[in-house]
C-alpha cells in the first residue's frame, strides 16, 4: 500500500465508481477533483477511525506531559520551534502563551472530535508570528495613532 493519496476527478468517482473505489486498497485516501468547488478526501470509515484514534492519543499524551511536571513545559517550549519553526518570532511571554493555549484546544478538539480549532489557532498564532518578524508591520500596528476611527461596522452586514 502507498502511502501518498491518490487523486482523480469527481467525475471519474461518478462514471466508474467501482474501478475508482478500487484505489482506496492501494493508497489511504483518494482526493477527488471538482470543478465547481472544493476537493474532497475520500476514505475507508476504518481508516478515518485509525487517524482520529492516533491524534487523539497524541493529543492526550502532550496534554498530559505538558502538565505532568513543572519543567515539562520548558520540554514543550523546547521541542515547538522543531514543529512550528515560526515561533521563533514570538516574543517570550506570547511563546508561552501558545504553548499553553495550543495544549489547551488540543485537549477541548479531541474531547469533541472537530480539530477545526486547532487549525484556526495555529494559523491565527502563524499570523501573529509574521507581524512580528516584520519590524515596519510591527510598529504600523503597535503605533498609537491619535485617532479613534469610531465604531468598527458589524462584518455580517458586509455583502
Amino acid at each position: 500500500m502507498s502511502t501518498e493519496n491518490a487523486a482523480v476527478n469527481f467525475s471519474e468517482l461518478v462514471n466508474k465508481n467501482k474501478q475508482t473505489l478500487a484505489r482506496l486498497k492501494e493508497s489511504p485516501r483518494l482526493v477527488l477533483h471538482r470543478r465547481d468547488g472544493e476537493d474532497l478526501v475520500l476514505t475507508t470509515a476504518a481508516r478515518a477511525e485509525q487517524d482520529q484514534t492516533v491524534v487523539s492519543a497524541a493529543t492526550r499524551m502532550l496534554a498530559a506531559m505538558a502538565r505532568r511536571e513543572p519543567g515539562s513545559m520548558e520540554l514543550l517550549l523546547d521541542i515547538l520551534p522543531d514543529a512550528f519553526p515560526w515561533i521563533r518570532f514570538l516574543p517570550e511571554t506570547d511563546l508561552r502563551a501558545f504553548a499553553a493555549e495550543l495544549v489547551d484546544t488540543m485537549g477541548a478538539a479531541d474531547s469533541v472530535g472537530n480539530s477545526a480549532s486547532v487549525a484556526q489557532l495555529l494559523i491565527a498564532w502563524q499570523h501573529t508570528a509574521e507581524v512580528y518578524s516584520d519590524p515596519e508591520l510591527l510598529a504600523a500596528l503597535t503605533s498609537d495613532h491619535g485617532e479613534d476611527y469610531g465604531p468598527a461596522p458589524d462584518p455580517r452586514d458586509v455583502a
